[in-house]
């Protein structure tokens, strides 16, 4: 059975990491967040204080980008690898709302997205790969074997992201995530460095009413397609 790239791109808060997990485990493959690379990045820039509401030093993010180090490192009880920053584990830091409203600011940036593409890449050489983010099928692997470009209404998404921020422990309201969700929708499709577009052989997912079962089931009859 061949082994194959699966590029999994859309808005944010549309379940992409969940189904790639899915997907991941369900095949053997590595699983890659690109999110969480940007995010890590984010989290950096918020420590040393080059990223705020209303301002960015894009200069000393780009200056100092030589110095983040990321790596993904397996979590065996988790199931899934989690994100390291300079050595220091970060995944829960990066979920936070602060990270989400920041995040697409930091990855306009084509410095940013250069470096981590070129690992991104590195990352998918042998395939066997899912990778989830937002150019994935566009700019990453655009020879990915299969495109999955996945959405749902803003609301659909900020309400899921509301009760996930809140099972976290996380004081927020929905009003303020859905403020973030239509924010990063319009940042992210209106960039000029790899704006989020559905390429054009990706195949559409819109989640609103399909469960995480209705979906994994529906996306893992176009892998089978791909890979028998």
């Amino acid at each position: 059975m061949k082994k194959i790239i699966i590029a999994i791109d859309g808005f944010s808060s549309t379940g992409k990491s969940t189904l790639a997990k899915q997907l991941a485990k369900e095949l053997g493959y590595v699983y890659v967040d690109t999110g969480a690379m940007y995010r890590a990045v984010t989290y950096f820039a918020m420590q040393n204080h080059w990223v705020f509401e209303e301002y960015l030093d894009k200069e000393q993010v780009v200056q100092n980008l030589n110095k983040v180090q990321l790596r993904f490192q397996f979590n065996d009880a988790l199931g899934f690898a989690e994100m390291y920053l300079n050595g220091e584990n970060v995944e829960k830091e990066i979920r936070t709302l602060e990270v989400s409203q920041k995040v697409s600011r930091i990855a306009e940036i084509s410095e940013v997205r250069a470096k981590l593409v070129q690992q991104q890449q590195e990352m998918g050489q042998d395939k066997g790969i899912v990778m989830d983010g937002r150019d994935i099928g566009t700019v990453v692997f655009p020879e990915a074997e299969l495109k999955i470009f996945m959405t749902a209404s803003a609301e659909t998404r900020a309400e899921r992201r509301y009760k996930e921020l809140l099972e976290k422990g996380q004081t927020v309201t929905y009003e303020e995530v859905l403020e973030n969700v239509e924010q990063r929708d319009y940042i992210d499709t209106h960039r000029e460095d790899s704006p989020l577009v559905q390429a054009e052989d990706a195949v559409v997912i819109d989640n609103s009413d399909l469960t995480r079962e209705e979906q994994f089931a529906k996306v893992m009859e176009l892998v089978k397609q791909k890979i028998s």
